[in-house]
């Protein structure tokens, strides 16, 4: 049983540390573009300004935000979320980055983080 319960702390202590670490590690709306083969299929966070919101479309909410960094075409980070914010709100999104995602009819992304966690900042 204290080989369990010591099994089951240091899962614990480790689940936490590594949660901790990924929240800290922050990316910029520039580096997801950058950096967006690498980061395909895992979990990002970002904080910026949500510059545009689109609820109920296919049961998501799409929202884009910005952070003013980036050029055009990499300053602006399309995210999906059941969770959703206003425009103006300074957000972190947290989620799965996917790289050209087709949704058909035309609605293709080069880069888009789905099935968000958005909290105000």
């Amino acid at each position: 049983m204290q080989r369990m319960i010591t099994t089951l702390c240091t899962a614990l202590a480790l689940f936490t540390l590594t949660t901790a670490q990924a929240a800290d590690d922050h990316k910029t709306v520039e580096q997801v573009h950058q950096q967006k083969t690498t980061l395909s299929g895992k979990q990002v966070a970002v904080h910026g300004k949500v510059v545009k919101v689109n609820n109920g479309i296919m049961n998501k909410n799409f929202l884009h935000i910005q952070d003013g960094t980036g050029a055009d075409g990499s300053n602006d980070l399309t995210v999906t979320s059941q969770d959703t914010a206003e425009i103006g709100d300074e957000v972190t999104i947290t989620g799965t980055l996917v790289i050209d995602r087709d949704f058909g009819a035309g609605y293709t992304y080069p880069v888009i983080v789905e099935e968000a966690k958005i909290s105000k900042d």
